[in-house]
């Protein structure tokens, strides 16, 4: 909405004030600058307010707004005087106002950084957390305008009110005077008010989710009148379902005597219908959707599944189409799944929903699946399937054009019915938020993801994302540090979550292998090796071996304190005519559930090559769907189809005592000391609930190739010591305070940026550089120029021999292999040898720009490096200088502010690690300062985002001690962080 000419014309509209945000209820609405047009929607909303709450307004009897009194409060400055509205289909729902004070309470300008705020929130929607989201946005404003702290006058009776000020988070101070609450609130965010913020963005946008996975009543908007057709399959497939809610088909070509369509009631229009509808799922041509929304919006529709293609998929005007269609949803509160859906599944008892084109809806379970793409959402549902995995939910959300992947992370994370999310994602609207959602999820339950359009860069179609600079390496590397299960293909996605939701979680990487194939057997065993996992040698019990052999050895396998997972292998075995048997495989899979129907706490596997029956029987029962009433039939050798048999543990859960010390040895490993808590470590029991608190019972899951099965374990274990490490949490050393000048930092960087007028910013200078890493304890070794020979001779004298030669050309820096490093020269006429090389070989010191330097001890040269991408944020990489690094891509990455964990798994996590550790004899450098090195580069990032990148390199780390012998400074005003201001949805 454009200020009309009556708006101050220095302070134009602030439209970056504008956001759509998600109510306590799930419901959505739009906060936005007052303007002096909205006159009589402020007059209507008044109206509309109850007596009581004017009087906690105004302290007084005020039945109705003076023309005074609303030329006030919709003319504004903008700066000290601020006035916000929540509005749902146009109308105001609550509004809320600052002015600035001075210290007697009087209007004031800047510099005065105070200002009364009042709150006003019509009845009918108190209680949805409106007054809550535009404290977060009043509080951003101020801030935004210099204002540091609000003041209040509360009525003590206005208890809401009260409540509001007091959850908010902000450092607070509060009085009683003049028989009122008088309350001061310090805007300036603290750990606490982000955490209220966030913790209610995630009550909220679970809820929003779950109103559209659980409605009261569905209605099919565009259902044909003859089968056939996308309306009339969705409504065929609710009815199929079993959906428990009531059912509605619309058409407005029905003849008017049409009462019913397949047995549900038939109706023209939303207005026929007498109650309320929860969710519309929307199938009519992309022209008629307008028509379709705005239905749904005058009749009180909570949220919608747009089925209908035509929109970004299709270009520039179907961008538009759709930046349109979310525009009107939202201002009625609706959220959107779509357009371009595939639909949604929810097959809880209570619910048994499917609202998508999926002919079959897909077995109760424990797996939640997001995807963004219907056609892979297709195969998802068509895989889990085949191999019996049931689904708690299913989201295919089409062009994603509201309803992403951090919306289901919310979900899910509250779900009680998901164990295991599962996510297909194109791309990350907010990698930063993606991150802390799945950070928190994965703490719980596994999040396993597949990243499509890895290198292609592109995102779904009419989607506004942040353009990422960093490779798909270091996405990778980040989702690892938040606990995301990254895999690679939906196939191993499906393998991942079957395993995960159907097993416990492994104590370590300790495997056990047992079947009747020796050379099934050893293709596991080198699989196993493969992967990081540390095989036992397979036991083989030949071609000769029962269903009960298998069951006697799994058994043993299981009750050994040596092996933390036991994986079976098995071909058709021999029978007494000495043919090939493949068929009844319902036995074998009988006496495997038989083996582990005691209680193991470890994860089971079995990979299976042409066993008739085998595969099937398995299916049924690893399905993942929750429990059924079991029969047991005495005597029986064979289960049932529907027969279910524990495991032990949760899904998902790891043991709560440590395995066993292994005995015999095991396969050589790199030379890397543990971080941490390591394979085996007892589980936090918080994190890892007993058996007893299980909704369902383990399933066994079944692979037809031993690399798909041991990929899949491998991935659980990596998860499993992950969770046992992110129960103790890692920190960041105090030490580091009192060695670090962050006031005399902030100084130099803003005197810095002072002399830049580039937006872009600028590279600082060798000795700017040496300043400003020296405020937190960095020591960059110095450097004197060299423009001829003489200078050389005089640097080195001054600096002491030995010391290094070396240009400082880009196309020659670091690249001693060229010729442009001399190191070790121990004399001046050495000195003036190397210098003549230098300049005989490589050109003129003016093109070489040479500089002398100290020599270092000797040690490992490896480089540090701290970034910020607009997308991600900061992020702290580490590798070995060189070849490791620039030409294999062996660097390793985390996330800004990095914990003393974080260094330690960083520069263990490169594969060239063994290298510091005493590789082949070699002496083992000093870590530990390297990792100090890493903490305080972390801290300076993330202390000063102006800091936009560092290159230190080398870094030669000795035995004892490091030193940094080149760095690179960039500074440039800092990017917008959009993951730490007030609530909000995505602006298209």
């Amino acid at each position: 909405m454009e200020p009309t000419p009556e708006q101050s014309p220095h302070h134009a509209y602030p439209d970056h004030w504008e956001a759509d945000v998600v109510l306590r209820d799930g419901g959505t609405a739009r906060i936005r600058p007052i303007t002096t047009d909205d006159a009589e929607r402020l007059v209507s909303f008044y109206e509309q307010v109850s007596d009581e709450s004017k009087y906690y307004r105004f302290f007084a009897p005020y039945p109705r707004l003076s023309d005074r009194d609303v030329h006030r409060f919709t003319h504004h400055d903008y700066v000290d005087r601020v006035g916000l509205a929540v509005t749902i289909g146009g109308e105001f729902i609550g509004t809320v106002r600052y002015d600035r004070i001075n210290d007697q309470g009087r209007p004031a300008s800047a510099p005065a950084d105070e200002a009364e705020v009042a709150f006003l929130v019509q009845d009918a929607h108190q209680g949805r957390g409106v007054a809550s989201a535009l404290l977060e946005h009043i509080a951003a404003v101020a801030r935004e305008r210099g204002i540091r702290r609000f003041a209040a006058e509360v009525l003590p009776a206005n208890n809401k009110m009260i409540k509001v000020f007091r959850d908010g988070g902000y450092t607070q101070r509060r009085s009683f005077e003049d028989g009122s609450v008088h309350l001061t609130l310090d805007l300036e965010p603290t750990e606490k008010s982000l955490a209220v913020q966030r913790g209610r963005e995630q009550r909220a946008e679970a809820r929003s989710v779950q109103r559209l996975l659980a409605p009261g009543s569905v209605a099919v908007i565009g259902t044909g009148r003859t089968p056939g057709g996308v309306g009339r399959t969705v409504l065929r497939n609710l009815l199929a379902s079993g959906y428990t809610g009531r059912t509605y088909a619309v058409n407005r070509a029905f003849d008017e005597g049409t009462a019913t369509l397949d047995g549900v009631p038939a109706h023209r229009s939303l207005g026929e219908i007498d109650e309320q509808v929860d969710l519309a799922v929307i199938a009519v041509p992309a022209h008629r959707v307008p028509e379709a929304v705005a239905d749904c919006g005058e009749h009180g529709v909570q949220g919608l599944v747009v089925l209908s293609a035509g929109y970004a998929e299709r270009g520039a005007e179907g961008r538009e189409l759709q930046r349109e269609l979310v525009r009107q949803a939202r201002s009625y509160g609706m959220r959107i799944i779509g357009p371009n859906a595939f639909g949604i599944i929810n097959t809880a008892e209570s619910v048994r929903l499917n609202a998508s084109l999926a002919p079959e809806s897909p077995a109760r379970g424990r797996i939640g699946l997001f995807t963004q793409s219907g056609a892979i959402g297709i195969a998802l549902l068509s895989g889990l399937h085949r191999r019996g995995a049931g689904l708690s939910s299913f989201i295919s959300a089409g062009n994603r054009a509201d309803v992403s992947g951090n919306d289901f992370l919310q979900y899910s994370f509250e779900d009680t019915d998901t164990d295991v999310a599962l996510l297909y994602l194109e791309s990350l609207g907010n990698p930063r938020k993606f991150n802390r959602l799945a950070r928190r999820t994965a703490a719980v339950k596994p999040v396993v993801v597949v990243k499509g359009a890895r290198h292609s860069g592109s995102t779904p179609p009419g989607h506004a994302v942040p353009v990422s600079r960093i490779p798909d390496a270091t996405v990778s590397a980040l989702m690892r540090q938040a606990g995301v299960i990254r895999v690679d293909t939906v196939t191993e996605m499906v393998d991942a979550g079957l395993l995960l939701a159907g097993q416990p979680l492994p104590a370590g990487p300790r495997v056990a292998i047992l079947g009747n194939s020796e050379s099934l057997g050893l293709l596991t065993y080198d699989a196993c090796l493969a992967e990081g996992l540390r095989p036992r040698p397979p036991i083989d019990l030949t071609t000769a071996a029962s269903p009960q052999d298998f069951r006697d050895a799994l058994a043993e396998a299981l009750a050994d304190g040596t092996c933390d997972a036991v994986i079976v292998t098995a071909i058709p075995w021999v029978g007494e005519n000495g043919e090939a048997e493949t068929g009844d495989g319902q036995v074998l899979a009988a006496a495997l559930h038989k083996a582990v129907a005691g209680g193991s706490a470890k994860p089971v596997a079995v990979v299976h090559v042409e066993i008739g029956g085998l595969a099937e029987a398995l299916a049924a029962a690893s399905s993942t769907a929750a429990p059924r009433p079991r029969t047991v039939t005495p005597a029986a050798d064979r289960p049932r189809a529907d027969t279910t048999l524990p495991t032990g543990p949760a899904r998902g859960t790891a043991p709560a005592t440590p395995a066993a010390p292994e005995a015999g040895p095991a396969p050589e490993a790199p030379t890397t000391p543990p971080v941490g808590p390591g394979p085996g470590s007892p589980a936090d029991p918080k994190a890892n609930p007993a058996p007893e608190a299980a909704t369902g019972t383990g399933r066994i899951p079944a692979y037809p190739a031993a690399e798909r099965a041991v990929r899949a374990l491998a991935e659980a274990v990596k998860y499993a010591q992950w969770r046992r490490q992110a129960a103790v949490p890692g920190k960041i050393p105090e030490f580091l305070d009192d060695t670090i000048d962050e006031p005399g930092a902030a100084a130099l960087i803003k005197a810095q940026l002072a002399t830049a007028p580039d937006p872009r910013g600028r590279p600082l200078t060798h000795d700017e550089a040496r300043e400003l890493l020296g405020r937190y304890g960095i020591a960059v070794r110095p450097t004197l120029p060299a423009p001829d020979p003489e200078a050389a001779v005089a640097a080195a004298t001054r600096l002491g021999y030995p010391v290094a030669l070396k240009t400082t050309a880009p196309h020659l820096r670091h690249r001693a292999d060229l010729g442009g490093v001399r190191l070790d020269i121990a004399d001046e006429e050495a000195l003036r040898r190397a210098y003549g090389e230098l300049t005989d070989l490589l050109g003129k010191p003016a093109e070489l720009l040479p500089v002398v330097q100290a020599m270092a001890p000797r040690g490992v040269d490896t480089v540090v490096r701290a970034s910020i991408d607009a997308a991600a944020g900061a992020v702290l990489s580490f590798g070995l200088a060189g070849a490791p690094s620039e030409l294999l891509g062996d660097t390793a990455h985390r996330l800004v502010p990095a914990t003393d964990r974080d260094a330690a798994e960083l520069i263990r996590s490169i594969r060239a690690a063994p290298v510091l550790f005493g590789w082949r004899g070699s002496a083992p450098v000093d870590t530990a300062a390297l990792e100090e090195l890493l903490l305080r580069l972390s801290r300076l990032v993330d202390d000063h985002p102006e800091v936009v990148s560092v290159a230190l390199e080398p870094v030669v780390v000795a035995p004892h001690g490091l030193t940094v012998l080149g760095a690179s400074v960039r500074l440039a005003p800092p990017p917008a962080r959009s993951d730490l201001g007030p609530r909000r949805l995505p602006n298209y």
